[in-house]
């Protein structure tokens, strides 16, 4: 369990409060808007409304308490900016700050965030890797170069079992896990036979990935 400051509680801000509380952290709400907090009181830990670009306020919440400091500020990037400054300042042991456009990301990263989160840009190229292609059932970015796919087992390989399809050696794909039934199995035999009724959960480079499974 964590303890989490977030700041802003917009529609993002929101969301990420109901999903933090629902893994168990004890979060800290804070936000200008006195209906935005009442919205929350809830779901969250404690909630102060106040101006997060006033250091005083700020330094009031204990910033050093926290564990992660998360800024969800949307249309004010400047108070975002100045928020996610301050609490470095303040001696936040790691600050999360959302970005909505790809300067801001720049900004935000040499002014005190530890890491940008950019839903509108992580969405997007999750929805375009999802949905250009029926065989993508999911798909979760590591890096730049490499990602997990949830994907259908290609009709080629029906009735052939792990060894036999042998991507790692082939392709340097790695299956980690099969979801058979809705439910997920991490222990995968290389005997295994492949079926109709079963996903692949498989880590590699996306170009590799791209070329073995034809997305």
């Amino acid at each position: 369990m964590k303890n989490v400051l977030l700041i802003g509680i917009g529609r993002f801000g929101r969301h990420l409060a109901i999903h933090l509380n629902e893994l168990g952290h004890q979060v800290m709400a804070v936000d200008h808007d006195e209906e935005r907090i009442n919205a929350v009181m809830d779901i969250v830990t404690n909630a102060q409304i106040g101006d997060s670009t006033n250091e005083e306020f700020l330094d009031s919440l204990g910033i050093k308490n926290f564990d992660v400091c998360i800024v969800t500020i949307s249309q004010d990037f400047q108070g975002s900016l100045e928020t996610t400054y301050l609490l470095k300042e303040l001696g936040a042991r790691k600050v999360i700050s959302r970005a909505e456009r790809d300067e801001q990301e720049k900004f935000l990263l040499r002014n005190g965030a530890d890491e940008v989160v950019y839903p509108e840009k992580q969405m997007a190229k999750w929805a375009a890797m999802r949905y250009s292609t029926d065989k993508i059932l999911d798909y979760i970015e590591l890096d730049e170069q490499n990602g997990i796919f949830e994907v259908s087992v290609p009709k080629a390989w029906i009735g052939k079992s792990i060894k036999e399809i042998d991507i790692r050696k082939k392709h340097s794909i790695n299956i980690m896990a099969v979801r058979q039934n809705g439910k997920i199995s991490p222990v995968v035999s290389p005997d295994m036979i492949m079926s109709e009724d079963i996903t692949l959960f498989v880590l590699g480079e996306y170009k590799a990935l791209h070329k073995c499974f034809k997305v």
